[in-house]
């Protein structure tokens, strides 16, 4: 390292002998370095730390008031992890005190009386051990915060591509991408009325969009037939439930795990009378309740090829009249609470076709009296 960087470094000398300090402070000085603080007083050691931050500090051991060994302990909760080197002037030999200094933080040993040539090369030894360190820790900052950058963009390159995934599966049918998007938001919103914590919410609001990605495996004679669903052909519109379940299945993140437990479970029924397996009550997971109860509320309310838009207030009554059957009531109590913010919800997110039918008309011009009348 160039020497130049080394005599820019600052050197704090703490030592009682005020002729110790003007010597000390002199050959530093005469070596080039123009960094050069001394204090005689050790009760302020800690305090000229903090105000000076050096990268040395040379220090006697035996003082009044606050020795040595006080200093060290005062100075390492102060630098924490941090490498800071710390040069021992003392007159003792002794093993047991060296051991003792080494043990409190001292890095080198400068014995008085000493030789300067011999001190200037130890400081600029430890220096050198200091600057490297700092350029390391800087390196690794840099690095640490690449990672976080790179980190941030993979998640969000996943989670684009799970809602792209589950916007191809309503594509496919008559529904638009941005039911999705608006049950998504509904559910997480839910989820957090519900008390679900913070990280269970959001998570939520990524993985309820591959709530239908089972659709992708429906033919086509069946899952866009403009009319009602008979027969065999129900029974086959049911079985997306389960292929979404078998595409999500095995995933290692909770996004996955959480998308393959709404697959499964979003159209169980509160009676038992759901599919695919047929739950019921509160063995059905909470995930998958929300996100069922805020899929059938925004289906009812958006236009389709065979059905109109329903008014929020007809889709409440429907939800209503299935409560205890379809859905869970405490869940339907809670969606109401907050069916305002539902309704803005929609809004924010509604189609290209929004204001046409009369389930968004509805919306704009309940809107303000929602509060009160629901």
């Amino acid at each position: 390292m160039e020497r130049q960087s080394l005599e820019q470094a600052k050197v704090l000398i703490i030592d009682d002998e005020r002729g110790n300090l003007l010597i000390l402070e002199r050959l530093f000085r005469g070596a080039g370095f123009e960094n050069v603080k001394s204090i005689s007083d050790s009760r302020l050691a800690l305090d000229t730390y903090l105000q000076f931050l050096p990268d040395l500090i040379l220090l006697d051991l035996k003082m009044p008031n606050c020795d040595g060994f006080e200093v060290m302990a005062q100075l390492k909760s102060a630098v924490g992890d941090d490498y800071l080197p710390i040069l021992v002037l003392t007159a003792q030999r002794d093993q047991a005190t060296r051991l003792r200094a080494l043990e409190a933080g001292a890095r080198d040993f400068l014995n008085k009386p000493f030789d300067w040539s011999e001190g200037l090369t130890r400081v600029r030894n430890m220096l050198e051990v200091r600057l490297l360190h700092n350029q390391i820790r800087d390196q690794n900052k840099d690095l640490e915060e690449k990672v976080r950058e790179r980190t941030l963009e993979l998640e969000r390159t996943r989670l684009d591509v799970i809602q792209r995934l589950g916007r191809a599966a309503e594509f496919r049918d008559n529904e638009t991408g941005q039911h999705v998007v608006r049950m998504s938001h509904c559910s997480a919103r839910l989820g957090q009325a519900l008390g679900m914590a913070e990280s269970e919410w959001k998570l939520t609001l990524h993985a309820s969009p591959m709530h239908d990605v089972g659709k992708i495996g429906i033919p086509d004679n069946i899952l866009l037939k403009p009319g009602r669903l008979v027969g065999a052909e129900w029974e086959i519109m049911k079985s997306h439930a389960m292929i979404g379940g078998q595409i999500l299945a095995g995933g290692v993140s909770p996004l996955i795990q959480m998308a393959h437990t709404i697959a499964m479970t979003h159209h169980e029924k509160w009676d038992g009378s759901g599919y695919p397996i047929g739950l019921k009550q509160e063995d059905i997971p909470i995930i998958g309740r929300v996100v069922g109860l805020c899929d059938v509320f925004d289906a009812l309310i958006s236009k389709r090829p065979y059905k109109r838009a329903w008014s929020v207030k007809e889709a409440m009554t429907e939800i209503e009249n299935q409560t205890g059957i379809s859905f869970d009531p405490y869940l339907v109590k809670v969606f109401k609470k907050i069916l305002p913010e539902i309704v803005d919800i929609v809004l924010t997110y509604s189609d290209s076709h929004a204001g046409e039918g009369e389930g968004y008309s509805y919306l704009h011009t309940v809107q303000a009296s929602l509060t009160r009348s629901i």
